[in-house]
């Protein structure tokens, strides 16, 4: 492990500002001000048990904290998401900011931004996690950031209302105490699970809701305390499992597991296979009964099922059927090409249904920044519209343009 100290602060340096380049060259830092924050703060002193090269690598994050079972719960996230959440920001010098979910290095980079005139408020419901920030601030010389103790779904009163909120921890929903601790032109960057989806989204405040700006690819752990994700996830065998947060998701485990057991259909769409983060967020918000299949290695070296169940792929259910995006090679697509494969009674409906939807997309939505999502702080409509998610707080919809 490399030790840090007077004598070799130079390395730190020098990592630093290779890291700053590299996020500069993947599009993750577009702005001066936030590259000036990365060159500004010591990484290294917000990681204090990892290496230099694990505290500056770019895409790495730093895990701050496990559970009983080893299981995450605390990270210093990857640079590059930090970066790209404070491009979505979009802070000024002099803004007040609440942070949602600690660790002291995203802080003291909103300080550098801030300035003086600034503010910072950083809260975590984990007090170890508190106490290690605080000290890690004091440490990097960020004494001004203040640290509080509290369940992030409240929300921090003392000190609103605040011209940012960078929530820092996969929010199942936005709670009211965020979007009134806005001000009127106030924004908030969330990492917003829909169905099981992450996005790091950038709302402003629209009325009494919100309205999205921009979004992204996101990874953390899940918000904990009264804020936690409601979700359902099942074993079908070993190696096989199905994630649902939408309680009009059937999961008969038995029939399910059943329907792998019987020959697989495959229908084939003729559209490109492109933008699979994309896709993936249409498949999920436009599919009527939405799960994730997840699958192991070895049940798909069995051939139970196809390679996309690896790392998750959208899932259309219904009773004893099952139906999930595959691809193939083809040229005349581009390269690839979607298609669907699918298993039990209803295989053949399912899969028509799921085959229209991956046409859909690659004729009308096959680009970046297509969808728009809104937050109305109000029950959901019955029947609930396409793409039309109920939460516990209100409502979140995703249109596509």
């Amino acid at each position: 492990m490399t030790t840090v100290s007077d004598s070799n602060i130079h390395e730190p340096a020098a990592m630093r500002a290779a890291m700053v380049n590299s996020l500069r060259g993947q599009g993750a830092i577009t702005s001066e001000p936030v590259a000036a924050a990365f060159a500004a703060v010591p990484r290294h002193r917000f990681a204090p048990d990892a290496t230099l090269e694990a505290s500056y690598a770019p895409n790495g994050t730093v895990v701050a904290k496990r559970d009983e079972h080893g299981l995450e719960i605390s990270v210093m996230s990857a640079a590059h998401l930090q970066a790209v959440m404070l491009e979505q920001a979009q802070i000024e010098p002099g803004m007040k900011v609440l942070e949602i979910g600690s660790g002291g290095y995203n802080a003291a980079l909103i300080q550098e931004i801030v300035g003086p005139q600034g503010s910072v408020t950083t809260a975590d419901i984990d007090k170890d996690i508190t106490d290690r920030a605080s000290a890690c601030l004091t440490d990097a010389g960020y004494d001004r950031v203040k640290v509080v103790l509290a369940d992030g779904e409240a929300g921090v009163p003392d000190g609103a209302p605040y011209d940012r909120i960078l929530v820092t921890a996969a929010a199942w929903d936005i709670p009211p105490a965020w979007i009134s601790d806005l001000t009127e032109q106030g924004r908030i960057v969330v990492p917003l699970t829909v169905c099981g989806l992450t996005r790091s989204v950038a709302f402003d405040r629209e009325g009494t809701g919100l309205l999205s700006r921009s979004y992204c690819l996101a990874r953390f752990v899940p918000m904990q305390g009264e804020g936690a994700a409601e979700e359902r996830k099942v074993l079908l065998r070993e190696g096989i499992a199905l994630q649902t947060d939408d309680p009009r998701v059937v999961l008969n485990t038995t029939a399910l597991d059943q329907a792998l057991n019987e020959p697989r259909l495959e229908r084939w769409s003729g559209a490109a296979y492109d933008l699979p983060d994309e896709l993936e967020l249409y498949l999920t918000l436009n599919l009527p009964e939405p799960a994730r299949l997840h699958a192991a290695q070895h049940v798909i070296d069995q051939g139970v099922v196809a390679a996309p169940a690896l790392l998750g792929v959208p899932a259309l259910v219904s009773e004893g059927s099952i139906a999930y995006r595959t691809r193939r090679e083809n040229e005349d697509t581009g390269g690839l090409e979607s298609g669907v494969i699918a298993h039990g009674p209803q295989a053949e409906s399912l899969a028509e249904h799921y085959t229209e939807l991956l046409r859909t997309w690659a004729r009308d939505h096959r680009r970046r920044g297509a969808a728009t999502f809104r937050y109305l702080p109000t029950p959901a409509p019955t029947p609930l519209p396409q793409g039309t998610v109920p939460k516990r707080h209100g409502t979140v919809t995703v249109s596509w343009n």
